[in-house]
């Protein structure tokens, strides 16, 4: 069963319209997307996309992204955020839903240890075991004011792109959204998770929805998956590529083929590729120590100091072929 969403990730306010534009197209045309999720700070910015993303024939997802901030400060983005996504899904009915954030306990504070983003992934990767029952002792009370507050001010469908480990109690949401990456050589683990995933959205009468998924382009990355970018020394005067690492697109390729094929087999309502661009992973052909595109996980490669003009890596046929099977 194809799934009814194939949908990819775009963070916005990072380029002008008229290239957001154009990438909008190759979205939905390349890549035969049905939809694409927006992810920005920035509300104006974000709601200009959203625009351009639904004129040009895409369903959205409209997801508000304010790391590190009081919890006062991110309630009222998210109102910012949903009182503008209301006005889109009012003038484009059926087409527009809202997100009320993402992996709360990576992205706020006072869940895994670390006062920034970056040292609290380094304790999630290491010892999250430890810190599970804080997690969701924490997270639920503010995944029930984020909620009240995207009903207050949006009356189309919510959910929340949870992290794989968080523990959510879905009853007040439309749709089960997850980031489901794949790691590790226990792929049958994987898919026990998936499947159960799904029967508690079907046991609730709501679809799912894989909000996030992907791996760098580098040998080994489809068992880092969402630890794809650690291969980078980020401290570093530039950051750099630590030794060892090879650039191999076809690694990240083969991991989004196989996995919207499990999707579509296993009767997933959607999926989001994470991410169309990282303007930020810039890719150095002549310097691999400083191809910092081979720890992201854009379709799309730039070069050095470009934030526009974009070229297709690997990954985006292997999307292109795989939505345009499924789309057939």
């Amino acid at each position: 069963m194809s799934p009814t969403v194939r949908g990819i990730s775009y963070t916005t306010g990072e380029t002008d319209a008229d290239h957001v534009r154009a990438d909008m197209r190759a979205i939905r045309d390349e890549l035969h997307c049905t939809t694409v999720m927006l992810i920005g700070t920035d509300v104006p910015a974000q709601t200009e996309a959203a625009r351009i993303a639904l004129d040009a024939g895409l369903d959205v997802y409209v997801r508000p992204y304010l790391p590190d901030r009081p919890r006062a400060e991110l309630l009222a983005h998210l109102a910012e955020t949903g009182a503008a996504a209301e006005k889109l899904r009012a003038a484009y009915p059926g087409r527009v839903t809202l997100l009320v954030g993402s992996e709360f306990s990576l992205t706020q504070r006072g869940m895994l240890p670390g006062p920034r983003l970056y040292l609290r992934v380094q304790v999630l990767v290491r010892w999250r075991r430890f810190f599970d029952r804080r997690i969701t002792r924490k997270l639920r009370p503010l995944l029930a004011e984020a909620l009240a507050t995207a009903r207050g001010v949006f009356d189309g469908p919510v959910t929340y792109a949870a992290g794989y480990w968080e523990d959510v109690d879905w009853t007040g949401f439309d749709v089960v959204g997850v980031n489901l990456y794949r790691m590790g050589t226990d792929t049958a683990a994987y898919e026990c998770r998936l499947d159960a995933l799904r029967q508690e959205a079907e046991a609730q009468g709501k679809p799912l929805v894989v909000t996030e998924f992907g791996c760098g382009a580098h040998v080994g990355a489809d068992l880092r998956g969402p630890g794809s970018f650690l291969i980078v020394q980020w401290l570093a005067d530039r950051p750099k590529v630590r030794e060892g690492h090879v650039r191999d697109e076809g690694t990240q390729a083969a991991y989004l083929t196989e996995l919207i094929d499990l999707y579509a087999e296993r009767g997933v309502h959607g999926c989001f590729v994470f991410t169309f661009a990282m303007r930020d992973f810039p890719h150095t052909p002549d310097d691999p120590r400083h191809d910092l595109d081979m720890a992201g996980f854009g379709v799309v490669r730039f070069a050095e100091g470009e934030t526009g003009r974009w070229e297709k890596k690997e990954a985006y046929e292997a999307v292109a072929g795989r939505y345009g099977a499924l789309e057939g």
